[in-house]
Formats: C-alpha cells, sequence, structure tokens
C-alpha cells in the first residue's frame, strides 16, 4: 500500500483528519480509504459520489486503471465481483447509473429509531480497526448458567416421565 500511496501524495487532493484521502480528480472528488480484513489493510477504496453525469466515474475509473498499473495492482470492482479491465469502463458505468438512478427514483427507508446511530457507531468503530463489543464475562456466565439449567430441566422432565410411565 505505501507504492498507492506516494501514488495518491503526487496527485491533486488533501487527506482530512479521519484519514479519507479527498482526491481531486478535476470534475469532482474521489474519497480514497483503506480497506480492512480485521487489521490488516487488503486493498484501497475508491467512493465515488452518486451524480446524474457520469464524467467523474469515467475519469475515477480511468485514473485509478493508471495508477493500479503503475503501482503493479489490480484494480477490482465489488458489484461486479471482478478484476476490472480497460474493455469494463463501459460495464461500470452502466452499473453507476442504475444504481444513481435508484437513488433518485426508489422510495426513502424508514430507519428505527436508534438504528442510524448504532450504524455511525459500528462504522466508526471498523475504519479504525477496532473489533467489535464482546459480551462481558459475567453476562457470559449468567448466559451458560440459564442454557445449562435449561438443558438440566428438560432432561430431568425427560427422565421423570419415562419413570413414571413404566
Amino acid at each position: 500500500m505505501a507504492r498507492v500511496e506516494a501514488l495518491l501524495a503526487a496527485r491533486p487532493g488533501t487527506v482530512r483528519p479521519d484519514g479519507v484521502r479527498e482526491w481531486d480528480l478535476g470534475v469532482g472528488v474521489v474519497e480514497v480509504l483503506p480497506l480492512r480484513d480485521g487489521k490488516k489493510v487488503v486493498g484501497m477504496e475508491l467512493r465515488v459520489p452518486l451524480e446524474d453525469r457520469e464524467e467523474l466515474i469515467r475519469e475515477a475509473l480511468t485514473e485509478a486503471a493508471g495508477l493500479a498499473h503503475k503501482a503493479r495492482l489490480r484494480l477490482f470492482d465489488p458489484q461486479l465481483g471482478e478484476v476490472l479491465e480497460g474493455a469494463d469502463t463501459e460495464r461500470v458505468v452502466e452499473q453507476y447509473l442504475r444504481t444513481e438512478h435508484y437513488r433518485r427514483t426508489a422510495k426513502p427507508m424508514e430507519i428505527t429509531p436508534g438504528l442510524e446511530e448504532a450504524m455511525d457507531r459500528a462504522e466508526r468503530a471498523n475504519m479504525r480497526g477496532l473489533p467489535s463489543e464482546p459480551m462481558s464475562l459475567s453476562t457470559r456466565m449468567v448466559l451458560f448458567a440459564v442454557g445449562g439449567f435449561t438443558i438440566l430441566f428438560f432432561v430431568m422432565r425427560f427422565l421423570t416421565e419415562k419413570l413414571n410411565g413404566e
């Protein structure tokens, strides 16, 4: 990832305090952030804002392909589920425009109260590479005890029924 960071540093843009790089492509700004699997960085994620024009996505694809070539890496589209080649630009643009059209025309989804805050907290923890909150030891012990007594209750009930039935 050091090669990608060095190549991005040579291009116009800024780094926000949260570590997200805003890459200025002239026709718009694309966010670049590390893609993590646990604590390990496995790639870079490009976030292109949804707009009803295709110039930004085309420019982002061209620049990202050039960057990937210089860094000797692959450019992967998770929506298509494949590594992108030069001929895939039209497919990516079509998918982008379908997604943007859906964003404009779809009815907004109702969010359960409190869910948005929980999702924001989980995203911030994920961006920092923090693990999800584990259950405390006392909670695990209580759940284990309740489960054990429940199993014991049903086993004893079954055995009592067998003894009374014979």
